[in-house]
């Protein structure tokens, strides 16, 4: 009776699990490309300087909100504005406080001119008097508060102006700005896209001297994008753009007095001031710090600028013989000493300095990269960041003393935590996510990291996942060339270990970049998944000169950028081949701009290794590709042709054996589409054969309406078809 009874129950789990997973469905390209996974998040998240209330930016199809809510009980105090109460504005796109929360900067409108930067209609609104006012009729660029709120310094044109928002006037400080030749105050577009910045310039704390940087492009070659549009004639994009080795632009910098209306050139020609990379002015308010570099990025000089005189001093000098990373971790503290963090031991840390420049202590230090800087505590004297401590696939978040010691662990999931917090530093809301939870929001306690609250779980999200037909993502290490590199494997649901299963790998590969992590799921995790119910095994493996890992294990690829990392995704892919359960027949590789520079070398260097690849929007040769990232890693082709050439998937077309879909949009103004028609033209006189599509007037993302879907409809066919 016991064995009958027990045959019966197990009947019955198996018809259970068996109905459970008859009823989960797969994923289609529909599923991904409508938005149906998309997460609920905190936008606009704002800690108020009461340490008590955070706002947040709530949006619907009906309009806008700015909201108060209550640290400690999550309540909604109040709201702030609305949008549907304010004329003329339909949505809030995003939002600024001035430092003395009176005000606010509304942006509304804002269209889209390159990667980080936009022209917007904006609006102040008095919080006190809940009126409204239009900062300018004309579209502007970077508004940008005084600390009082009493002014707002924007880029218009080329040019930089200044409005007094007590008497309405606005008063145009530079008048040289001429589209393609000179910039004031904005990026040009390879400082934009390579340095990570618009706005170039910056108010003192009494909001009476503007620091800005002045960009002349005379000399820098134009590059032009025919733009189809559905005219009769194409019209075309002309912008300064320097490929390697090509003039950049010469930057200056210049501080702009309100009092006399007199604007003051500095001299920065005793320091390498090749490029001007931040600018951010001390809590001194006479003092301005300038982080300049040279050419090859490998010395970083920090600079203070006495505003009163026009003095300059170095402070501190960063020397790497690879180069040295910008960031904006700089941070002043109250009596100007300075944060700042360095790979120079190996691993990126936490320093502290004197206002003199003297090292005051090493706060943090080990085998782990500290990957966020988040602030200093004034009153406890307590630094927190974010870091690796707990494996470089992981992010957790800590506070430490100046003096490195007493550190603490504020989150205890494994998975990628990350930290706001509260201007006083009394809470933090952490944002955690793994690979089997999306995104959850929670307060905290920053003195010890005491969960408070959940503020938002996106169970929602977690449960509709849950009806779908997914595949764990396995993390482990690869030994290949002398090093375990890190990697997932996605497997078919059903897996069987005595079948054989084609092979179908993933990466990016780029310097200091991680594609292994362990995080919620991207709309390209996703697709991976759907790849997996069709029976392919997924594989990311990251490589050498990825990061997380330490500088020499990131900056092993110094000027050979796309040699160590196609031998250890050949080496990888040879390794992984060996697995009983895959088929070493049928094996694939495919990226994306980078990705794709390297899935295009891999298959044809790895011509007895993969049978296809995938190629988006990749760079073909590094001579096509602009200066401030190219010559960082490889100094000018003029100094380095053969680690440009050698390494160029277009040098190596005569190998090509497999399958290989090439596709790129017409109107990449990063990655030109002149990458992809000079490896075509290649590959034709090569007499190869390859498929190939070009997306009219899509950017380097190639998205818009059904792009997306019939880009990865095409390359699900492609994988289909030949793998």
């Amino acid at each position: 009776m016991k064995k009958t009874a027990y045959t019966s129950l197990l009947l019955l789990f198996l018809t259970a699990v068996s109905s459970i997973t008859a009823q989960q469905k797969n994923i289609t390209l529909e599923d991904i490309w409508s938005g149906e996974f998309r997460a609920e998040y905190l936008n606009g998240l704002r800690s108020l300087d009461n340490g008590k209330e955070y706002s947040v930016l709530n949006r619907s199809r009906s309009g806008s909100t700015i909201d108060i809510y209550d640290y400690k009980t999550g309540k909604k105090v109040k709201t702030l504005v609305s949008s549907n109460t304010l004329s003329g504005i339909d949505q809030i796109i995003s939002y600024e406080f001035s430092d003395d929360e009176s005000k606010l900067l509304l942006a509304t409108r804002l269209q889209q001119i390159y990667r980080r930067s936009s022209l917007g209609t904006y609006y102040v609104y008095d919080i006190d008097s809940k009126k409204v006012s239009l900062v300018s009729e004309e579209q502007i660029q970077e508004p940008t508060f005084t600390k009082d709120g009493s002014k707002i310094a924007y880029g218009k044109d080329n040019n930089l102006y200044v409005k007094n928002l007590q008497t309405g006037e606005t008063t145009q400080i530079t008048k040289d700005g001429e589209k393609n030749s000179i910039i004031n105050g904005i990026t040009d577009w390879v400082y934009e896209e390579e340095f990570a910045f618009v706005r170039a310039f910056d108010w003192n704390k009494t909001g009476n001297k503007l620091a800005y940087i002045k960009f002349d492009e005379t000399d820098v070659p134009r590059f032009s994008m025919d733009v189809y549009g559905k005219e009769l004639y194409p019209s075309q994009q002309v912008f300064k753009y320097p490929k390697a080795g090509e003039p950049n632009a010469k930057v200056s910098l210049h501080i702009y007095d309100l009092s006399s209306g007199k604007t003051n050139k500095i001299d920065l020609a005793g320091y390498n001031s090749y490029y001007i990379p931040r600018i951010k002015w001390t809590n001194e308010e006479d003092i301005l710090s300038a982080q300049l570099t040279n050419r090859h990025q490998n010395t970083v000089d920090l600079v203070f600028v006495d505003a009163k005189n026009n003095s300059t001093k170095r402070i501190l000098q960063e020397k790497d013989d690879a180069y040295v990373d910008i960031t904006d971790n700089l941070t002043f503290l109250n009596n100007n000493s300075f944060i700042w963090t360095s790979e120079k031991s190996g691993w990126n840390h936490i320093y502290h300095y004197d206002k003199t420049g003297k090292l005051i202590n090493q706060v943090t230090n080990g085998n782990w990269e500290v990957t966020n800087y988040y602030g200093f505590d004034q009153n406890t004297g307590r630094i927190y960041y974010q870091s690796t401590e707990n494996g470089s696939i992981n992010r957790d978040v800590y506070s430490i003393l100046g003096s490195g010691k007493n550190k603490v662990r504020l989150t205890d999931r494994t998975g990628t935590n990350s930290a706001a917090f509260s201007a006083d530093f009394t809470y933090f809301i952490n944002t955690f996510h793994n690979t089997e939870n999306p995104y959850v929001f929670t307060l905290h306690n920053a003195k010890n990291g005491k969960l408070i609250r959940v503020i938002e779980d996106n169970k929602a999200l977690k449960t509709k996942v849950s009806s779908y037909n997914l595949s764990e993502k396995e993390f482990s290490t690869i030994s290949v060339n002398g090093n375990d590199l890190n990697m997932y494997t996605i497997k078919p649901k059903d897996f069987d270990p005595n079948k054989q299963y084609p092979l179908f790998m993933y990466q990016y590969s780029g310097p200091g970049s991680q594609n292994v992590s362990n995080s919620w799921n991207g709309s390209n995790d996703y697709w991976h998944q759907m790849l997996a119910q069709e029976g392919y095994i997924i594989v990311c493996v990251d490589g050498r000169g990825t990061g997380l890992k330490g500088r020499d294990f990131k900056k092993v690829t110094q000027k050979e950028l796309g040699k160590y990392e196609v031998e250890d995704q050949i080496a990888a892919a040879q390794k992984l081949s060996e697995l009983p359960y895959i088929d070493a027949s049928r094996t694939g590789i495919w990226g994306w701009s980078y990705g794709g520079f390297m899935s295009s070398n891999s298959l044809f260097q790895g011509a007895d290794t993969f049978e296809m690849a995938i190629a988006v929007a990749p760079v073909t040769s590094w001579r096509f590709y602009d200066t401030i990232y190219t010559e960082r890693y490889m100094t000018t082709p003029q100094e380095n042709p053969s680690g440009y050439d050698e390494n160029s998937p277009i040098s190596h077309v005569e190998k090509l054996q497999g399958d290989f879909l090439l596709v790129h949009g017409s109107a990449d103004d990063n990655v030109h589409v002149q990458n992809t028609t000079q490896l075509i033209e290649a590959l034709v006189q090569a007499n190869k054969q390859f498929d190939w599509a070009i997306y009219p007037d899509k950017n380097h993302g190639i998205y818009g309406g059904n792009t997306r879907l019939h880009l990865y409809n095409k390359m699900t066919n492609f994988i289909k078809e030949n793998l």
